[in-house]
């Protein structure tokens, strides 16, 4: 960063700390940084931080926090306020009930709603503010419906992103596959992801639009085994909790669907509520 040599005035550079702050979460800046880009003293920064600071936490827009030392600076952690919360999963339920979803092998349309750039914004960003402070190295999704997810919350964490691939790609490299099983054909396939993806000892948040039988989840698990990597959480969008699953380790999920058949309108529709993820 570097700025024209002129006199700024305090709100401007507090202006500015704010949109530099949101739009680097999870990520340590130097206060250098905004002594240089300003060309003021450091004191003056440190000031125009305690302010933005407290501005952040009373509108509970996240927190700042101060790493003192050589290598110190400041860091921004996103936050999401309780009726945004609420107004988010009201939004999702609403959506859900809208049209037909109940796909063939139990599962449920979703790819419309992760496809809205705002509400998948919001939901990426509640995902991150939960794993925020987990050091977690690279976020990590299947090949294609969760790419997009996946994507939304490693830019708020601040991490890569790896994708696992069902099939084989010149692009990739060399990559690792493993066997897993299906659980929607009940069949063994295959998953691939290249050499490069992930550093031995990484620390991985797997996240998934649908969790229908956990067949794919333990795919990515054995798949991180491989890697001599760590699976730190699991998150899926939205999970049928009427199906039958595989052994999974701990995972949350946002929503949570049954598929109930309505005697009365002859025809099946979905029951909705909120899933493990609001109720730890």
């Amino acid at each position: 960063m570097q700025q024209e040599a002129l006199k700024i005035k305090r709100n401007h550079r507090m202006l500015y700390i704010c949109q530099y702050l949101v739009e680097h979460p999870n990520e340590l800046i130097s206060l250098s940084q905004f002594v240089d880009y300003f060309n003021c003293a450091k004191s003056s920064i440190s000031e125009d931080i305690d302010f933005v600071r407290e501005v952040f936490e009373y509108n509970q827009l996240g927190n700042i926090q101060t790493v003192a030392g050589v290598a110190g600076g400041v860091i921004y952690y996103p936050a999401v306020k309780e009726e945004e919360v609420q107004s988010l999963f009201a939004a999702i339920e609403e959506r859900l009930q809208d049209g037909k979803r109940i796909l063939p092998g139990n599962y449920v349309y979703v790819a419309d709603i992760l496809e809205d750039a705002i509400t998948l914004n919001k939901i990426a960003k509640l995902i991150a503010t939960r794993y925020q402070h987990q050091e977690i190295d690279a976020v990590m999704t299947i090949e294609t419906k969760g790419i997009g997810l996946s994507v939304a919350v490693a830019r708020y964490l601040n991490v890569p992103y790896v994708v696992v691939r069902r099939g084989s790609s010149d692009s990739e490299g060399s990559t690792l596959s493993v066997n897993y099983v299906s659980g929607s054909l009940q069949t063994v396939m295959k998953m691939e992801l290249s050499k490069r993806s992930l550093a031995p000892g990484s620390k991985v948040l797997i996240v998934d639009d649908f969790l229908r039988n956990g067949g794919t989840i333990n795919g990515l698990l054995t798949m991180l085994e491989e890697f001599e990597c760590q699976a730190a959480g699991i998150c899926v969008f939205a999970e049928n909790t009427d199906q039958e699953k595989q052994e999974l380790p701990r995972y949350v999920s946002l929503v949570q669907v049954q598929i109930n058949f309505n005697e009365d309108a002859r025809h099946f529709e979905l029951r909705i509520k909120p899933g493990s993820f609001f109720k730890e």
